[in-house]
């Protein structure tokens, strides 16, 4: 990811969607950090309020599965163009 980038935030606990953000600079390393020490500053665009009506990573078509283990994943265009609809109409 990248500055000018748009991704789509993921809370595991919940297995849920729940946010949609620009990427408004470069990646920052944290090397005092042993787990997750990559971030991204994000300027938000849509966010739902409340975890409990998010909604949930499989039904834009992501498989939980593929999230483990990892802190970020590429989504397909089908993915992203259908979290961003799930997440606007959750956030109203």
């Amino acid at each position: 990811m990248q500055a000018g980038d748009r991704a789509i935030l993921y809370a595991a606990v919940w297995q849920a969607i729940f946010g949609v953000v620009d990427v408004i600079g470069d990646p920052e390393n944290d090397p005092t950090r042993s787990r997750w020490a990559w971030s991204y500053p994000v300027r938000p665009v849509t966010v739902v309020s409340d975890l409990n009506n998010a909604p949930p990573v499989e039904a834009a078509g992501i498989f939980p599965q593929s999230l483990w283990r990892h802190s970020h994943i590429r989504l397909t265009e089908e993915q992203f163009e259908s979290a961003c609809g799930l997440i606007e109409a959750a956030a109203q």
